[in-house]
């Protein structure tokens, strides 16, 4: 099937939960802004019922906190709820480009490539929506290349918190920087060095979101 056609078959939820989760992750929603079912259907040219699909999508994926009857709010991060996702970043990622480094294929580095490429041009072009969509599927494409189903899996149940964290960052032409380091070193198979870098990275990434919060 080409990617034609899986635009056109796509379910109608799976629509409305990228549009909204893109919305929440830019920042254009913001927290503990109220989604309404009647008010998202409308907007998104659909009914309710994938409305109300997606919401619980969001609600599963961490971004949106659930109210009574037909409505839902955009989760308001706490700083404890950052602390713990960045723990397990710290957890988790090391080892995805370790691993990336060690099992990446040549269609793998290319995808990596691909999405630095798309990340460098916009925090270039200053387009920090698409600089910041393009840094969240860089982090996406290590997890491919890692090659372990089970850490595949684990990253799915953060991917969305990921993506909002990710997009706290202002410094874009820093991250992608730093992103064309850890390329480099996955690229070279040099996995020492590609765990190094992306906990020094986490650091970065730290420090970036507490001065936005601050």
């Amino acid at each position: 099937m080409t990617s034609e056609h899986a635009a056109v078959f796509e379910p109608e939820s799976v629509r409305v939960a990228r549009a909204v989760r893109e919305q929440i992750v830019d920042g254009t929603r913001e927290p503990g802004s109220r989604l309404v079912e009647r008010d998202l259907a409308a907007e998104l040219g659909v009914s309710r019922i994938p409305v109300r699909d997606a919401l619980r999508t969001l609600v599963a994926e961490g971004l949106v906190t659930p109210r009574p009857r037909t409505w839902a709010v955009v989760r308001e991060f706490t700083d404890a709820d950052v602390a713990q996702l960045q723990e397990v970043r710290e957890a988790t990622e090391p080892l995805q480009f370790r691993l990336a480094a060690r099992r990446r294929t040549e269609a793998q580095l290319a995808a990596l490539a691909e999405a630095w490429q798309r990340e460098d041009a916009a925090a270039r072009a200053g387009d920090a929506p698409a600089a910041r969509r393009a840094g969240a599927d860089f982090h996406e494409r290590v997890v491919d290349a890692a090659g372990n189903p089970v850490l595949a899996e684990l990253h799915v149940v953060t991917a969305s918190r990921v993506r909002w964290l990710l997009g706290q960052h202002t410094d874009l032409a820093a991250m992608a920087d730093e992103h064309r380091t850890l390329l480099d070193a996955v690229r070279g198979g040099d996995e020492e060095s590609a765990a190094r870098l992306a906990a020094e990275h986490l650091g970065t990434s730290r420090t970036a979101v507490t001065e936005r919060r601050a």
